[in-house]
């Protein structure tokens, strides 16, 4: 029973230092962040590893740093093409995107939204997906779009 304890006690010992050392081990995450006319107070992009979290993206032309005009379709057309352009400037692509959260003002605008959403994606490659009705989105949108993809990087 006791060489049993200390065997116990020695596996545990060593997990715990190889558990250890892992944590010890930094993991590099870069901040992206494309200059602009505005200071956002944000990044583009965070990547860790090859995965690359984005910020949420709203249907905004950045040239005029304004939102779309033509409604919901319209505005989740530029949010998808924002994206896109986001992921193809650090590396990956909407091939890549495993993950997205929704947030859309009116929940009654939900099937206008995703006729346009579900264009950007192999049928056989749709993102896993969360979705939350907004009380308000930043600039008045009507929608918007945050994904993670991997990178090649």
């Amino acid at each position: 029973m006791k060489s049993a304890c200390i065997f116990v006690m020695t596996v545990c010992f060593c997990l715990l230092c190889t558990f250890s050392l892992k944590a010890e081990q930094a993991v590099k995450v870069e901040y992206l962040k494309t200059a602009g006319p505005m200071a956002l107070p944000f990044s583009d992009a965070a990547r860790v590893g090859n995965i690359l979290f984005l910020s949420g993206e709203i249907g905004v032309d950045h040239k005029t740093m304004k939102v779309v005009p033509g409604g919901i379709k319209e505005e989740t057309r530029q949010t998808m093409e924002n994206i896109k352009t986001t992921l193809e400037k650090y590396g990956s692509s909407m091939d890549n995107v495993f993950k997205c959260t929704v947030m859309i003002a009116d929940m009654k605008e939900w099937s206008l939204m995703n006729e346009v959403y579900v264009t950007y994606f192999k049928k056989d490659r749709l993102p896993a997906r969360s979705a939350i009705g907004a009380n308000g989105l930043a600039l008045g949108a009507k929608v918007e779009i945050e994904c993670l993809a991997t990178t090649d990087k």
